[in-house]
């Protein structure tokens, strides 16, 4: 997959943005960035949507910027020359695209149906934008129109939100969705931009899903893994279940038989897609230990950080 469209995949949400006014460009995109998603498609509906762009790259040039509501090839052009990295379309136009192509950008148009998906194949395309999403039938109409297209991925736009858009996260033919509710109108003409800030954190704790899983002690022996456990079940009712290397009370508790990470043992958060929280915590600075990934069937399930906190060893768990 094109490296542009991989950093997408990697952060699980593009934010379609809509700028009428091109002061509100940096304060709108330092509230994306400082919420954790350095990330924005914006619409080419707008005067100010040109030079909206030039100024996020220019103020924030970690920040992954393209264009959306592209219908034109001297529009690519324009919004190119301010520094888009990728261009999106509603539809799609053979003669964009084309042209796209032929000047290596990446382009994800609009498709809705199995002719538009067979066109896109066509032309070479790996990913489409589904649109609109949930007008054109959502969730059930991707599943069932990607059964005889193997090798194409979409980025679904139109009708996301905070509540539908982990059901869509979860089909693996979708590398990312299109959403507005954390940048929406109103908030940007009101001047919100605190309140951006705060939606689009929690959208990106929406899309992580992170829980606490477990918490595991380390025992000196399996005698002592034995004893820990032994009190959380007849005190707690935390049912016993003996494991190779462990033993579990419950689901919360596990007693390890022999030392393993942590100076006192470690604390396991499940995420909703780990490979996607890697890239997040990567982003935060905090390094991953893949030293200690542990694989199921070539499928990565968990994964420790490599900085402890209190004595505890931290560590990515799938859910």
């Amino acid at each position: 997959m094109n490296a542009v469209l991989e950093k997408i995949q990697k952060l699980g949400i593009v934010p379609v943005v809509v700028l009428n006014h091109v002061e509100d460009a940096e304060p709108l995109a330092k509230a994306l960035c400082e919420g954790g998603l350095p990330v924005a498609e914006v619409t080419f509906r707008t005067d100010a949507a040109e030079e909206s762009i030039r100024v996020m790259k220019q103020k924030f040039p970690q920040m992954l910027v393209g264009a959306g509501t592209v219908l034109t090839t001297e529009q690519v052009d324009r919004a190119v020359g301010a520094g888009a990295e990728f261009i999106v379309s509603p539809g799609l136009n053979p003669t964009v695209v084309e042209y796209c192509i032929k000047k290596d950008i990446p382009v994800a148009p609009g498709c809705s149906c199995p002719s538009d998906m067979e066109r896109a194949l066509e032309l070479g395309l790996e990913v489409v934008k589904f649109f609109p999403a949930e007008a054109a039938g959502g969730l059930k109409a991707i599943k069932a129109m990607a059964a005889p297209y193997v090798n194409l991925k979409f980025m679904p736009t139109g009708g996301i939100n905070a509540k539908n858009i982990n059901e869509y996260l979860a089909f693996p033919k979708i590398i990312a969705c299109g959403g507005s509710w954390m940048v929406s109108g109103d908030l940007v003409k009101n001047k919100e931009f605190d309140k951006i800030r705060e939606l689009t954190k929690e959208a990106v704790m929406t899309v992580h899903g992170f829980e606490l899983k477990h918490v595991g002690i380390n025992c000196e022996s399996e005698e002592e893994a034995n004893k820990t456990t032994d009190m959380f079940d007849s005190v707690f009712g935390f049912t016993k279940k003996p494991g190779n290397s462990s033993i579990f009370a419950g689901t919360y508790i596990e007693a390890m038989k022999t030392p393993y990470l942590g100076a006192k043992g470690h604390i396991a958060i499940g995420t909703n897609n780990i490979q996607r929280s890697i890239s997040y915590l990567e982003a935060l600075g905090i390094a991953v230990d893949m030293d200690t990934a542990s694989y199921k069937e070539g499928v990565l399930r968990a994964v420790y950080l490599k900085e402890e906190v209190s004595g505890f060893a931290l560590h990515l768990l799938q859910k």
